[in-house]
């Protein structure tokens, strides 16, 4: 299997960003199929806040991540919630185990989307669901529209592609599951908005401090994609961003329910 790099790494901008995630804002598309008493896989977990909501519904909950020191930073944020090293194209549990298998912003960065997507599939029971949830970076739109900001998409773009993933995995969800045989899928999208004084500062600043302080930005520099001053005038741009009253921006993603080997299954709220 291919190998990819995770693009944004673990810095402490990049984990300010994700521990901002819960079902709430990240998995709405989800939550009326959820209730007590499941078992729900939660792959690629990152800082684990909403692997530690998901649990407070379902009750069991067994998270992922693709390295040791991942796994530290779910288990300091899910605490009590069993957390495994593992490859999500090959997963260490055994068919039908787990109810519901769910991946945010976790196929974007991976080799094989529909390989990965395979593997939650055979875990999960049949009748049971698939779910993930992936950003679109291509979509994501923005206003005043600052040159800067079109060359942070630009770059960021490009290193996810050198790193093997796949930036607009969004739109792309679909076909995947489709490949991977599952067997009805429902798609949907939905959007983080920022357009406040307090969260474009959040969102603005956020940035600023990942494109000069992250691994995108050591990788950036070290493949000679950019130069040091280049990011600092990215980042200060990303400021001025944040700090403009007409500031919005939006995060497209695209999202997909799809029933394990069960053709019949119309999904549809529990109840």
């Amino acid at each position: 299997m291919p190998e990819t790099r995770y693009t944004h790494g673990h810095a402490e901008s990049v984990l300010r960003s994700h521990r901002n995630r819960t079902v709430a804002n990240s998995a709405a598309y989800l939550r009326p199929f959820l209730e007590p008493g499941q078992r729900l896989l939660d792959v690629g977990a990152g800082p684990g806040t909403i692997t530690a909501d998901l649990a407070t519904i379902v009750g069991e909950v067994v998270a992922t991540e693709v390295s040791q020191d991942a796994a530290t930073i779910t288990r300091a944020g899910a605490p009590g919630i069993e957390v495994r090293v593992a490859d999500v194209h090959a997963l260490p549990f055994g068919d039908g185990e787990f109810d519901v298998a769910h991946a945010h912003q976790v196929l974007q960065h991976v080799a094989d989307p529909v390989q990965a997507l395979r593997e939650m599939a055979r875990v999960v029971r049949p009748g049971g669901l698939v779910a993930a949830r992936d950003s679109d970076y291509a979509t994501f739109a923005w206003w005043p529209r600052l040159p800067e900001l079109d060359r942070w998409l630009e770059l960021y773009s490009a290193a996810a592609r050198a790193n093997g993933g796949e930036p607009d995995a969004g739109r792309r969800l679909l076909a995947w599951a489709h490949a991977a045989g599952l067997a009805e899928v429902t798609a949907s999208s939905s959007t983080w908005c920022y357009a406040t004084p307090e969260t474009c500062a959040w969102w603005g600043g956020m940035w600023a401090d990942r494109i000069v302080g992250s691994a995108l930005a050591d990788q950036l520099v070290e493949e000679g994609r950019a130069t040091r001053s280049e990011l600092d005038d990215i980042s200060a741009a990303w400021r001025t961003w944040s700090a403009d009253p007409d500031a919005w921006f939006s995060v497209h993603h695209g999202e997909i329910l799809g029933v394990v080997d069960h053709p019949a299954t119309t999904i549809g709220p529990r109840g």
